[in-house]
């Protein structure tokens, strides 16, 4: 069990550090600033895949933008969002009280968040399939040919367009369920930063969410880039994620202004521990089984048995390690 116990020079520097009028101006600077960088990196990928799409290399390209994008969110997840989920739930005054003390709550909601992900992706991925107009698609060993239902010629074209289609609505769907869970996490470190008055806190914080939002958009606007979704749509959701956490920064001001609500109430901590960890839970399914091994494995350029097959695989992993390595460090400073 945590403790509470603190000494006095501890004490003294955190109360020096909350003064409410610098915190608050250090917070309506962060909202323009994380915006823009938040803007700067969601379509920064999406305005290079519409002036690159048609070239040679675009495929390979935007699948290497993809890999890196799953290096930082499976970093996120696992080294931002999962840890401070955590201690949020193991703070002295949450892990002192019933039921908190008795089970790792913050394990057992990032398991509801990875198996809710994966109810989502069944249901919609069967509801893809019933509306493909009953073909049914199997896969040989590499190197094979795809039979449909044992027809081939003008029956194994239209196949081959029907399972295109189906894999572009695949990768849709893989961009809206991300979108929700990085949602999910920047509203949480929105509120979180406008309901603190720690100055000291706050001022490392904005330069540290200014990169992690550059990354993070990176990541999504590879998928949205990769999915091929209208003009309209691609705005919307650059749109949705650049405003959510400027958004719950605003929230969280409000309503630290309207109730007095400390960002150390065991109540706050709970509420921040069980979102973080539900969307930490759908980051890791979306990471780990939509990104990762959806490209590695089952991606045609990835999977072809030939040299530039093989230089393409090791320049995906590449870029996944960087990516994770990227957003980890972050962790030095948020």
């Amino acid at each position: 069990m945590a403790s509470c116990a603190t000494d006095t020079a501890a004490a003294l520097r955190a109360a020096e550090c909350r003064d409410g009028t610098a915190a608050d101006h250090m917070k309506l600077i962060s909202i323009f600033v994380i915006f823009a960088t938040s803007a700067v990196g969601i379509s920064s990928p999406v305005l290079l895949a519409r002036y690159f799409q048609g070239k040679p290399l675009y495929d390979k390209a935007v699948l290497v933008i993809k890999c890196f994008a799953a290096g930082v969110i499976l970093s996120t997840s696992l080294v931002h969002v999962l840890p401070d989920a955590y201690d949020s739930l193991a703070d002295c005054h949450v892990a002192s009280r019933h039921p908190w003390r008795d089970f790792p709550f913050s394990g057992l909601v990032t398991l509801i968040g990875a198996l809710t992900a994966l109810l989502v992706d069944l249901t919609a991925s069967e509801h893809v399939g019933h509306g493909g107009g009953g073909s049914k698609v199997e896969y040989l060993p590499v190197g094979g040919k795809e039979m449909t239902d044992g027809k081939s010629g003008a029956d194994l074209e239209f196949s081959e367009s029907s399972e295109e289609e189906m894999v572009k609505m695949k990768q849709r769907l893989v961009s809206q369920v991300l979108e929700i869970g990085i949602i999910f996490h920047s509203v949480i470190i929105g509120m979180t930063m406008g309901m603190s008055q720690n100055q000291c806190t706050i001022r490392p914080l904005i330069a540290a969410l200014s990169f992690h939002q550059i990354f993070e958009g990176m990541g999504l606007g590879g998928c949205i880039a990769q999915a091929g979704f209208g003009a309209g749509t691609v705005s919307y959701m650059c749109m949705m994620f650049s405003a959510t956490t400027p958004a719950g920064i605003l929230v969280g001001m409000v309503v630290f202004w309207a109730t007095g609500y400390d960002d150390r109430n065991p109540n706050a901590l709970i509420m921040e521990g069980l979102l973080g960890s539900l969307s930490s839970g759908i980051l890791i399914y979306m990471a780990l089984v939509d990104l990762i091994a959806l490209d590695f494995f089952h991606n045609k350029m990835m999977t072809a048995d030939t040299v530039s097959g093989s230089r393409l695989k090791k320049l995906c992993f590449m870029a996944l390690v960087l990516g994770s390595a990227s957003m980890s460090l972050l962790a030095l400073w948020a």
